[in-house]
């Protein structure tokens, strides 16, 4: 279930709200994101105290079909490269009700969690996968079937919900795109922001400013998280941009020899 809005600076209705609520008490957590303008971004990262040197360099992979048949149908398939550690991967599926993967949720591997940013929401179910160090590298280098990179329940988890007749080892490889992530504990606040810094093969780029709570605790959160960055002079009340969306349309279209609109 999804309520976004196209709208600017849009704030929930009390129909999104009770939505929301509804969503996150059968939810693991609630993740708070906003995009900061490319405008903003230094100021961004002055105002948090930002430190390039400290960030973490990922690489990020999707796995679609040219005319993103997955996605249109609300499934995410994604592989990443993380600097310092192992690999992993996911299958997601977007947007969800809770209730709708109450089987799936028996595994420790599935994360049900709802997305909220200025204007909308959306509620996701995430089945995550731990690999070794060069899992992504030797598929991405055509040595390995991309199937190689989910488990035995991410596939059985892929097969329930993707287009019938899409198989993993059919989709093509989107990306990869580069991803500086920073973790950022100010002291006025009582929760972590991170930081990711996405570019594009095209020079452009999105900063994405995120904090985790329970669902208990997400509007208390939300305005905590408001008020810290309205006293750092941040508006992150604009137009939101979605990391994945602008990744996939960028590389589909690169697939089909079509010029990819850059992210507004």
């Amino acid at each position: 279930m999804s309520g976004t809005s196209d709208e600017p600076a849009a704030r929930l209705t009390d129909a999104q709200v009770g939505e929301v609520l509804a969503l996150a008490r059968d939810a693991d957590s609630v993740e708070l994101k906003m995009t900061v303008p490319d405008s903003y971004r230094r100021q961004a990262a002055a105002a948090l105290g930002v430190d390039p040197l400290d960030a973490q360099i990922r690489q990020v992979y999707f796995f679609d079909t040219p005319d993103l048949a997955l996605n249109a149908v609300g499934v995410v398939v994604r592989a990443r490269r993380v600097q310092g550690r192992g690999d992993d991967s996911v299958v997601k599926l977007r947007p969800v009700v809770p209730a709708d993967v109450q089987e799936e949720r028996a595994s420790d591997n599935l994360v049900v969690e709802v997305d909220a940013m200025p204007g909308g929401f959306v509620c996701s179910a995430s089945m995550k996968g731990v690999l070794g160090s060069k899992a992504v590298k030797e598929v991405a280098a055509g040595h390995k079937g991309i199937r190689t990179l989910f488990s035995k329940e991410q596939r059985s988890f892929y097969k329930a919900h993707a287009p019938e007749g899409v198989a993993l080892d059919d989709l093509s490889i989107l990306g990869p795109i580069t991803v500086f992530k920073l973790k950022i504990r100010p002291p006025e606040l009582s929760m972590r922001i991170v930081a990711e810094l996405w570019f594009y093969p095209d020079g452009s780029r999105i900063l994405e400013l995120s904090a985790k709570a329970a669902p208990a605790e997400a509007f208390q959160a939300t305005a905590e998280l408001r008020a810290f960055l309205a006293a750092k002079g941040l508006d992150v009340s604009g137009e939101q941009q979605t990391k994945t969306k602008t990744a996939l349309e960028f590389f589909a279209a690169e697939l089909s020899g079509e010029p990819a609109a850059a992210p507004a």
